[in-house]
């Protein structure tokens, strides 16, 4: 019978309505990747659009736990959203590196530096050009 060595453990917080922050500790892998994409999809039912991954305390993630951080990244694409992954590990932050994830998804230091980059990529709103105002909607 074999016992999980490093058991995934999630903590969910909602540090603003559109985005949420997952503190995931333990290997992400082949056996505990399900739970991270479960907890994934319900945030994406409720609406938010901004996934902050904390995995400082990730010591070993396989290809399947990069397919998950991968399938979110598409699906907040689509809704003009974002995934940021916070403070790898080394080995998460080798594999990220390796396969190019870490080109495509943000690495960041911070849950506060997420939030930033989220913020700097919201589509500014710009201003009307004098006499090309939009009409008031009635």
């Amino acid at each position: 019978m074999s016992v999980a060595q490093n058991p995934l453990s999630i903590h969910v917080t909602v540090p603003r309505e559109d985005a949420v922050l997952l503190t995931v500790e333990g290997d992400l892998d082949i056996d505990t990747a399900t739970e991270l994409q479960h907890h994934l999809a319900n945030q994406l039912h409720h609406g938010r659009r901004h996934f902050l991954l904390d995995v400082s305390s990730v010591p070993f993630m396989d290809s399947s736990g990069m397919n998950i951080i991968l399938r979110v990244y598409q699906e907040a694409r689509d809704i003009s959203g974002g995934v940021y992954v916070i403070r790898p590990t080394s080995a998460v932050r080798r594999i990220l590196d390796l396969t190019g994830v870490s080109i495509t998804v943000p690495t960041v230091d911070s849950v506060e530096e997420a939030l930033a980059l989220v913020d700097s990529r919201r589509p500014a709103e710009q201003p009307a050009e004098p006499g090309q105002e939009e009409p008031p909607v009635r």
